[in-house]
């Protein structure tokens, strides 16, 4: 399925992700509007031509015509904006996200939705370690993995709707989980991987690293530059699973410690080739 040329489409949220996702579809043909409460982020989307326009209140009019919605909002902020404001949105109206926490949300979202409006939720695994629709790119999804995450709620329309979405935005790969599957895979694939980051940056007060390090450890804590209002609460939201995945980190750390401790170097050679062959497997 290909995305109609004549949907209109708002995004609600014009940071990272909302420009990035709005520089990519007004690049490939779309009428593009956004919300956003920042006045600066509008009037600098609208002058790079990011978007078609924008406003920093929910415009009725804007609501009134658009058939896709974008929600780039923290979830919190999010479902809050969709009770206030869903009187407005077109009947047939499909709403999808970017939130990178699910369960918590995408439930709650579609328990209060108008009958005549469907959510379907999806995940793009994509971002910089920079914020703002200033420092936006739609290229941060060429290489990157889409995940839809749809309910027993969602219709086939809507899904299909979605995954046009990611293959217009160039996604180089798109699946599919629902919503605690999601939040699982989540909880090791991004959200503990920027805990490690975080503790390897504050386990050591030095103030010399810069001066020291390589690309190793610069590539390894390239996320710990991390927006702490967002990541705060998703890790909150997301808390027992991360809490399971840190243990299984943790029990695996340890073990490691362990056998250098002990200096068994033939098991130390075998979880190297273990780690080895399991990263191979991203090359393919």
């Amino acid at each position: 399925m290909k995305l109609d040329k004549n949907l209109k489409i708002l995004i609600v949220g014009l940071g990272l992700m909302g420009g990035s996702y709005a520089r990519g579809l007004s690049k490939k043909g779309f009428s593009v509007k956004a919300i956003d409460i920042n006045e600066e982020s509008i009037e600098f989307a609208k002058k790079n031509k990011i978007i078609e326009d924008g406003f920093t209140y929910a415009d009725e009019d804007a609501l009134k015509e658009s058939d896709i919605i974008i929600f780039a909002l923290y979830p919190h902020v999010f479902l809050d904006w969709v009770k206030t404001n869903q009187h407005l949105f077109k009947s047939g109206a499909i709403l999808t996200d970017v939130t990178g926490v699910k369960t918590c949300v995408v439930y709650d979202i579609q328990k209060i939705l108008r009958e005549d409006v469907e959510f379907i939720s999806a995940h793009p695994m994509a971002g910089r370690e920079v914020y703002g629709v200033e420092n936006s790119d739609e290229k941060i999804f060429k290489d990157a993995n889409y995940i839809i995450v749809p309910t027993d709620d969602n219709s086939a329309n809507a899904i299909e709707v979605c995954k046009a979405i990611g293959q217009t935005l160039d996604f180089a790969r798109i699946s599919s989980l629902p919503p605690k599957a999601h939040d699982e895979m989540i909880g090791f694939v991004s959200q503990l991987t920027h805990c490690i980051a975080i503790c390897l940056m504050t386990c050591s007060n030095s103030e010399h690293l810069v001066d020291y390090t390589g690309d190793s450890f610069r590539d390894l804590t390239r996320i710990a530059r991390i927006n702490e209002n967002m990541w705060s609460e998703l890790f909150l939201l997301n808390k027992d699973v991360l809490l399971s995945q840190m243990d299984k980190f943790r029990k695996e750390f340890d073990v490691f410690y362990d056998i250098l401790e002990k200096g068994d170097e033939e098991i130390i050679k075998e979880k190297m080739r273990q780690s080895t062959a399991r990263r191979e497997l991203f090359n393919k």
